[in-house]
């Protein structure tokens, strides 16, 4: 991803996982991007976090220290997932070890998607998109999207930004 760009970006748990339905690990993915966006690295539009994945609009602004910020996410997440299953959930570090010579355990899969947002338009259809990401029937988690606790659905629909993440997508474009 290039800097000052938006993207709509997905990342999926290893081997698709359901590691994201317990509400701990979403709040580490939240407390990443505040972290991140407080200082000023990244612009957060739009997301959902699902119970195996996520979606985020997104803008990279600047580099933390050395590394992009959607590294340091994937390094800080991963780290503090696999912190606490080492501590509370050792049963289920085996799903997600990896025969890798960098790393022993992987939690994110490699290479994420990263498609360019260059219009208002296809930010609108993404956000709309992941907005509804909950209501899908395989999913089925809420009746509505902004009742749907770990997406930007109740900001764009209410005006309330619960996590202090968010900047409006209209704000860019």
């Amino acid at each position: 991803m290039d800097f000052n760009q938006v993207y709509f970006w997905t990342d999926t748990i290893k081997d698709w996982k359901k590691l994201l339905g317990k509400d701990k690990y979403k709040e580490i993915i939240i407390s990443s991007w505040k972290e991140l966006a407080s200082r000023g690295m990244i612009a957060v539009y739009g997301f959902v976090i699902m119970p195996n994945h996520l979606h985020v609009v997104w803008e990279l602004t600047e580099l933390n220290g050395k590394e992009a910020p959607h590294a340091s996410f994937n390094k800080y997440t991963s780290h503090t997932i696999l912190k606490d299953l080492k501590t509370n959930y050792p049963q289920v570090l085996p799903f997600f070890k990896v025969n890798e010579p960098e790393r022993e355990y992987r939690v994110w899969q490699r290479d994420p998607l990263a498609v360019l947002m260059d219009s208002k338009q296809k930010v609108e259809q993404k956000i709309e998109y992941m907005h509804n990401n909950p209501l899908q029937e395989r999913w089925n988690l809420v009746d509505r999207p902004e009742n749907y606790r770990w997406s930007s659905a109740r900001f764009y629909e209410q005006g309330f930004d619960e996590f202090g993440i968010l900047t409006h997508y209209m704000d860019r474009f």
